[in-house]
């Protein structure tokens, strides 16, 4: 930990690796999910692209999925990883573990408004803004990784660069070895609107 918390976080956000479900078709929220072969070979790709990266943390959502990725990812290094409930995937309510098809076309609508037995988008980003909130004080001047899930991402694109929710969700789903962050330091920045 480093005792600079008046300096920006530089984080890097990566995807967890391809699971059973993703696989499958199925959205598995905040169901643990399973690594397929396929997604145990991308976590060794990711160590590959990260592990000389100058990281000097990662940070990951304690589903299972997530966890995997960062253990296969950095395994024999001494980067020290911690996982963060606030990190996790949106809960779908009924819907966790569900096909993809069928939640697709309801996301829209949960923006705001929970899904039945979960949470709303808006919660994950309240989660994720707690998270930074954090990070930024007990990791300033640091570049850390954090693996987690879409609304995570979600999430930073509308905390650090303004992105609007409601596009972000209507968006078709789309991948790429890596997101880049600045995170500012307590004040530094302005919180997304609220409804």
């Amino acid at each position: 930990m480093h005792d600079r918390a008046g300096t920006p976080v530089r984080l890097v956000y990566e995807t967890h690796a391809t699971t059973t479900d993703n696989e499958a078709g199925i959205a598995t929220g905040r169901l643990p999910g399973v690594l397929s072969p396929a997604g145990r070979r991308q976590a060794g790709e990711l160590g590959d692209r990260r592990r000389d990266d100058g990281i000097a943390a990662v940070f990951t959502s304690d589903l299972h999925r997530a966890v995997d990725t960062a253990r296969i990812a950095f395994a024999g290094t001494a980067v020290p990883m911690f996982q963060d409930r606030r990190l996790r995937e949106c809960d779908y309510g009924h819907l966790n573990g569900r096909p993809q098809a069928t939640l697709a076309p309801l996301r829209a609508r949960h923006i705001d408004e929970p899904f039945p037995g979960g949470q709303s988008y808006r919660e994950v980003l309240a989660a994720t803004e707690d998270f930074l909130g954090d990070l930024v004080t007990r990791w300033g001047g640091s570049r850390v990784l954090l693996i987690a899930h879409s609304a995570n991402r979600w999430a930073l694109d509308c905390l650090l660069t303004g992105a609007d929710l409601a596009d972000l969700v209507a968006a078709p789903a789309r991948w790429q070895p890596g997101w880049e962050y600045t995170v500012p330091p307590p004040g530094g920045r302005s919180r997304p609107d609220r409804p």
